[in-house]
């Protein structure tokens, strides 16, 4: 937010009228019809500046609305949220006419309409079931309890906005994506048109020291617990219409350790995988009758553990089309290098594999380096993973696959308005 200070014409002397100057994120997260919006973004990505822009908008254009921005604490809201609130604030004439006052103490904006922007942390679940309020902003949400957010959530009418900076899972990754109604937008410096090119640089310049990082802050993309075995996966939404089923890898277990099930497919050099289930004390029966729910062709290749054999015959005199793995003395070693190579897409409905893939890491010795072995739990469905690569796929894979940030965009028409006022000037 650069160009549109309220100054004078140095020539005129004549007031420039102010807009807003907007990103890609203020249009997403405007014409979001999701009841709850999620903003997982990388440093500088300008997710928390584009938000509260929505939300002036909002308060300015109906009356009587009641907005409520959560932080984990005062002085991370003075140092964040609100202190870009002052700042779109101040940039725009518009606004300020919009603007009754602004209550310092209680850091509330007060609008001639009657509506108000409200800036709160909470202590605790009890203490969030104060007050209802129209919108809700949970900024930097993961500095902020689950049974807080969901008291907050319970009590707001029309819309929640979510942000955060993906550091490592947490509650919004396991309660809230993925459910009816809610939408994720991932973004990063490059969708910010205000940064400037000296932090841009800084931030990419992550990547030297730390790849890890660097997916985080620099592509806005899920953290991951240090030496993990596998870094070359990300979340997809579905599996492609078009990618070809390649098998289906199955890690046979009863009373301690589940039953694994997953299918992996293949599209433009990258593998595609979908859990079918994962349950502790399946008979074969019973996983039969699972893989006939999940709709597997007896004409489809299963994978299984080759050290079941007694069980695999059992299949194979049901109809199934299934065969060991193929498994050698350095068979783990080979098969997460071919694993490697690939990027793997895994579903967002594939609970279990996501938190398997999140824990799956190296041993380390006891001066704490790493070595070359992997921890042998946390595995099941990694097991039905690698089966599968073991038999089924070349050590040849596309390694040019490139970390993408996904950010889709569409346009809404929108008749005149404080909106017009506010954006277009």
């Amino acid at each position: 937010m650069t160009n549109d200070l309220m100054t004078n014409d140095l020539m005129t002397n004549k007031p420039i009228t102010p807009k807003f100057e907007v990103s890609i994120l203020f249009g997403q997260n405007y014409n979001t019809d999701a009841h709850i919006t999620v903003n997982q973004g990388g440093t500088s990505s300008g997710k928390t500046f584009a938000i509260e822009q929505v939300l002036f908008c909002l308060a300015c254009q109906t009356p009587k609305q009641v907005i409520t921005i959560v932080g984990q604490d005062i002085p991370n809201l003075k140092a964040g949220a609100l202190r870009d609130a002052q700042t779109i604030y101040h940039e725009s004439a518009t606004l300020k006419a919009q603007v009754k006052n602004f209550n310092k103490t209680d850091r509330i904006f007060e609008f001639h309409n009657g509506s108000i922007i409200e800036f709160k942390s909470y202590t605790d679940a009890q203490d969030a079931k104060s007050g209802k309020r129209d919108y809700l902003f949970i900024n930097e949400a993961n500095g902020i309890s689950y049974a807080i957010y969901n008291e907050l959530a319970l009590r707001t009418r029309k819309r929640i906005y979510i942000d955060y900076n993906p550091n490592s899972t947490f509650w919004v990754h396991e309660q809230v994506l993925g459910k009816p109604n809610v939408q994720l937008i991932i973004s990063d410096h490059r969708h910010n048109p205000f940064l400037e090119q000296g932090t841009r640089d800084k931030i990419e310049a992550i990547k030297k020291e730390d790849e890890e990082l660097w997916k985080v802050y620099a592509r806005g993309l899920t953290g991951k617990i240090s030496g993990l075995v596998f870094n070359n996966w990300y979340v997809c939404e579905q599996i492609p219409a078009d990618a070809q089923l390649i098998a289906t890898g199955l890690d046979f277990g009863f009373t301690n350790d589940e039953t694994a099930c997953l299918q992996v497919y293949r599209q433009n050099g990258e593998l595609w995988v979908n859990e079918l289930f994962y349950q502790t004390g399946l008979t074969n029966t019973d996983i039969a009758r699972k893989l006939k729910s999940a709709n597997v062709s007896r004409q489809t290749e299963i994978i299984a553990d080759s050290a079941e054999p007694k069980s695999i015959e059992e299949f194979k005199r049901q109809g199934w089309y299934i065969n060991g793995a193929k498994k050698g003395p350095d068979s783990i070693k080979n098969s997460i290098d071919i694993l490697k190579r690939y990027q793997v897409n895994v579903t967002r409905s594939s609970i279990n594999l996501r938190k398997e893939l999140e824990r799956y890491k190296w041993r380390v010795d006891r001066s704490g380096k790493t070595i070359n072995e992997v921890v042998d739990s946390y595995n099941h469905l990694i097991d039905a993973l690698r089966y599968v690569a073991l038999n089924k796929l070349s050590s040849a894979a596309n390694n040019n696959s490139k970390v993408k940030s996904r950010l889709p965009f569409i346009p809404r028409t929108i008749g005149k308005s404080i909106y017009d006022e506010l954006i277009k000037g």
